[in-house]
């Protein structure tokens, strides 16, 4: 993976989930990992055909291979917080991770 590429940073989230006395769930997100990455909409010909696999894929998000990174994440990039639905190894060589990620809703 060239480095120009990765010209966007992102901070990988994991979500942490605790009750209180009455059962009450509470949901936190705390910072896995701040990397440089690739921020891709998704063209609409790449849309169309990722839609039959996953109804609402938006971005690509491209990275050097960090381990532990799983779909049960979110990815944050400037305002804009996104689902990670799939990971994938690029290659299966542990170098790049290639996130498809929804939402892109601006983080209150």
């Amino acid at each position: 993976m060239r480095a120009g590429r990765l010209r966007h940073t992102v901070t990988l989230q994991s979500k942490s989930v605790s009750r209180d006395a009455v059962g009450g769930e509470s949901i936190t997100w705390s910072t896995f990992a701040t990397v440089p990455a690739e921020v891709q909409p998704l063209s609409g010909r790449e849309y169309v055909a990722m839609r039959q696999a996953q109804a609402d894929v938006s971005v690509r998000v491209r990275l050097r291979y960090v381990s532990g990174v799983n779909p049960a994440m979110r990815v944050q990039h400037g305002s804009a917080v996104y689902d990670v639905l799939e990971v994938i190894d690029v290659a299966g060589r542990n170098r790049e991770l290639e996130l498809l990620c929804t939402g892109g809703a601006v983080n209150v």
